[in-house]
């Protein structure tokens, strides 16, 4: 069914990030909208499911006492398995079910689009965009996979905003294969690492990513990306000089960095050469629908970050604890070296997600994280976050932790993450940051709070 014609949509899973997303856009543009979500419970409602309701979504438990017959179309996420008793119930009242991917094809085919894929940075380098875009009088819209904290600090999710103006900026995402199906002005390409896919069947969908995009933009300095290059002058690079954007004279002086992009300076509130090199691709991207160099770095003067994405809780007792979203080993990494800067220690801590993906990334994990370490710094793992469904338990943190070992890392596991405080704050020196990465979990962000409290 086109999502057009739908009078009522039904999102199962609404609480994902991608999913309440497209939910607050379709509310944004007049549609009905109601979903559910397993971490909802109508006693104790979360942070997330009271935004929703405020925003004008109707939330329901995941126990199909909100589908009924009234309900034009549902929305379901990869992560919503078939047995799911809501979608039986779709079945039953033959409700019409398309997945997230589909819907934001649909949605990304009344503007003009421009969609941010890679391995690592979409979300971040999705919200420069939208921000040097919004700065520049354009007023985009945004659908992303995290939450703007200057939408936050307005009361929204953050991740996603209905504008008035033609240009659509969303976060592209290359793991369930959804990235091909878009057809967008602009395309950009920030990088390719091992993920959820092997290397080779990330260029087979690439490809035809490029493909299908009107304007393609790569990473001219990563050498896998620099084959999809469509016109150097569109390109971007923190080393080569022969593209259309090149940053360079990279500082980092405190939570603040500094850099040159085609010799105009930019300053920014953000951590790590891989943030500048974020927005160095927003910059090209922007270039590419009008905005000049220095209305640029003016927008990024006041950029303000997104939700756990290197996002400072705060310094307790000299020590700086960090939230940060990384869950592949690029981004762990990245997120290790880019805080290593502003001390001389650094205690990382990391909860894996999923049995299947940390098996499959286990060898990656281990050497990207031991290749960052400095002998001081530390890296610490919880159990793996299990979200349900049918996975099979053979692989644990300490797998991972033990093979650090072997590397001579200073590598430690703690089962259970309610004893990880205590049991790390004999390692917590003056002026140490304590760096939190994980993803998919809920309640992550609270735990990092939890944290941050008990120092």
């Amino acid at each position: 069914m086109n999502f057009h014609k739908a009078n009522h949509i039904f999102f199962i899973g609404v609480a994902g990030t991608g999913m309440s997303a497209l939910a607050q856009y379709c509310k944004g543009i007049g549609k009905k909208v109601s979903g559910s979500d397993r971490y909802f419970n109508q006693n104790d409602i979360g942070e997330t499911q009271q935004m929703l309701i405020d925003y004008g979504i109707e939330c329901f438990a995941q126990d199909a006492s909100g589908i009924t017959s009234s309900i034009d179309l549902i929305v379901i996420s990869t992560a919503v398995e078939e047995s799911n008793i809501e979608i039986q119930q779709a079945c039953l009242l033959n409700i019409p079910i398309i997945k997230r991917s589909e819907l934001l094809n649909e949605i990304s085919s009344t503007k003009k689009t421009i969609a941010v894929g890679g391995t690592s940075g979409k979300s971040t380098t999705t919200a420069m965009i939208f921000d040097i875009l919004e700065f520049s009088g354009l007023e985009p819209s945004i659908i992303s996979g995290a939450g703007l904290i200057r939408l936050q600090e307005k009361g929204l999710i953050g991740n996603a905003f209905v504008g008035k103006g033609e240009w659509l900026v969303i976060e592209a995402d290359e793991s369930d294969g959804s990235i091909v199906y878009y057809k967008p002005v602009i395309g950009l390409l920030l990088n390719i690492d091992k993920d959820h896919k092997e290397i080779e069947e990330l260029f087979s969908i690439f490809q035809t990513f490029k493909n299908n995009s009107q304007k393609f933009i790569v990473n001219a300095h990563q050498k896998a990306t620099l084959q999809f290059s469509q016109n150097n002058n569109y390109d971007f690079s923190v080393a080569e000089s022969n593209v259309g954007f090149c940053a360079t004279d990279f500082v980092q002086e405190g939570f603040e960095m500094k850099f040159n992009i085609n010799n105009v300076p930019f300053q920014m509130k953000c951590i790590g050469a891989h943030n500048m090199e974020n927005a160095l691709a927003a910059v090209a991207t922007s270039a590419l629908c009008g905005v000049g160099l220095e209305t640029s770095a003016q927008a990024l003067k006041n950029y303000k970050g997104i939700y756990r994405r290197n996002q400072i809780l705060g310094n307790k007792n000299d020590v700086i604890v960090i939230d940060d979203y990384a869950h592949n080993p690029a981004k762990c990494a990245a997120a290790i070296k880019g805080v290593q800067p502003l001390t001389n220690k650094v205690v990382a801590w990391f909860q894996p997600h999923g049995y299947g993906p940390t098996k499959f990334l286990r060898h990656d994990f281990v050497d990207e994280i031991s290749k960052v370490l400095r002998k001081q710094d530390e890296i610490w793992m919880s159990e793996i976050f299990y979200a349900g469904g049918t996975a099979i338990k053979d692989i644990s943190a300490n797998d991972l932790i033990n093979d650090l070992n072997k590397k001579n890392c200073k590598a430690f596991f703690v089962e259970d993450r309610n004893n990880f405080i205590n049991e790390v704050k004999s390692h917590l020196e003056k002026n140490t940051v304590l760096l939190l990465m994980g993803a998919r979990d809920p309640s992550l962000a609270d735990f990092a709070q939890q944290v941050f409290e008990e120092l």
